[in-house]
């Protein structure tokens, strides 16, 4: 059994999942030709560095993403380290989703480089979903030169899944009457979700495949794995996944983090550090045309203890500026006299910046002036080409690579 056509004369595999495989790696090989048909990962050099993409020709030596870097380079000495340029991956983003919009309104982002699309509506425009495809993926490799991975099914589990098929560089596409035949025989680790512990419980069971999951009674399921998960695998199993294309616009939260290379032990090191970081989220909030209205920070010490808090100051976040005077307020809330592995901060709840905002009677729009000349800059002349005096002036701790969601 599987989903039923949500409108008559739409296609009969509607969903398509977009995968700008290896994406940080390829914006870097469009900016340097040279890194080309080479192995290439994007990550921290550091000493707690990990890899954040991978090309195909580095994942040959068994390289893949969130390997630590030194295990990377055991596994091929050679492998040539990029370091990560979040604010070009983000303006990147944000033109590939417009090529995605411009197919279809119906597009739930994943992350900044993989999305859901419902191409249902487009079937009076194209013979067949794979035209939709293969359209889709000229449009991209055209306008930006980058490829992207197309999977495409009657719903989101099975898109996903033709996406890993289509692996590398491709298409492909699961006929609504072959889903089954496509789904059973994959094993159940190629489902989102299924972790250790659930991939521990189903082995107890006898499962190896998604065909043994669909035999299994779901009252056994649920007794093994509880209620939500146990009925969710077995309809998954089936090939039922009813969960619709939620468009996007409705992104929570745009965070980032660092981890240090060498612990952060005093405190000009970590108001250095926590500056760094809300000028680059400060940057991204601005690229991306949003504003904030909780900011949350982390903190994990050398010990790993991990410590979070957070706040929700009276104005709408709207730039680096106001990410400092709530990180400021934030302070006080930590112990500093442990030496400190990583920092992150995150701005909750956002929305468009031309969206209604709260602002106090200390706003101050010369600000968000300043904020607007520096990104002019930026985009001129390069992301490190102005910045605030103490981290400029500063050299950065060397860091892992950041994370940006």
């Amino acid at each position: 059994m599987v989903q039923r056509e949500s409108m008559t004369g739409r296609f009969a595999e509607n969903i398509v999942h977009a995968d700008m495989d290896a994406f940080f790696v390829e914006v870097e090989r469009q900016r340097d030709p040279a890194l080309r048909r080479k192995p290439v990962v994007v990550g921290g050099a550091g000493r707690r560095g990990v890899v954040a993409a991978a090309s195909y020709e580095a994942r040959k030596y068994g390289i893949r993403s969130a390997m630590p870097m030194g295990q990377a380079r055991a596994a091929y000495p050679n492998v040539i380290v990029v370091p990560p340029d979040h604010r070009r991956y983000a303006e990147v983003s944000s033109e590939v989703f417009s090529i995605f919009r411009s197919f279809t309104p119906l597009v739930e982002g994943l992350s900044f480089d993989e999305a859901f699309l419902d191409i249902g509506g487009l079937s009076h425009h194209f013979p067949d979903p794979e035209t939709v495809g293969h359209a889709l993926r000229k449009t991209v490799r055209d306008r930006l030169g980058l490829p992207v991975l197309v999977g495409i099914g009657v719903n989101k589990v099975i898109a996903k899944l033709a996406s890993e098929s289509a692996k590398p560089d491709g298409l492909f596409r699961v006929p609504k009457e072959a889903t089954l035949d496509f789904l059973h025989p994959l094993g159940v680790r190629a489902i989102s979700g299924v972790g250790e512990a659930t991939h521990a419980a189903l082995e107890g069971l006898g499962v190896a495949t998604m065909g043994d999951l669909a035999v299994i009674p779901v009252a056994t399921l649920v007794r093994r794995l509880g209620t939500v998960a146990g009925n969710h695998l077995h309809r998954l199993a089936q090939g039922i996944d009813e969960r619709p294309v939620v468009p996007a616009g409705e992104t929570k939260s745009i965070s980032a983090s660092e981890t240090y290379e060498y612990d952060l032990e005093t405190p000009e090191q970590v108001d250095t550090e926590l500056l760094r970081l809300c000028d680059r989220l400060g940057s991204r909030l601005h690229v991306a045309g949003l504003t904030g209205a909780t900011v949350t920070m982390t903190v994990r010490y050398a010990d790993f203890e991990t410590v979070t808090r957070q706040e929700r100051p009276t104005q709408a976040v709207v730039g680096a500026h106001d990410l400092w005077l709530v990180t400021r307020s934030l302070h006080a809330r930590f112990d500093w006299d442990r030496p400190v592995r990583l920092l992150g901060l995150g701005v909750a709840q956002v929305q468009d910046a031309e969206s209604p905002v709260q602002l106090s009677t200390e706003f101050d729009p010369r600000w968000e002036n300043l904020t607007g000349a520096v990104e002019e800059v930026r985009e001129r002349f390069g992301g490190g080409a102005v910045g605030p005096a103490r981290v400029v002036l500063r050299s950065p701790q060397a860091g892992t690579g950041k994370t940006d969601e």
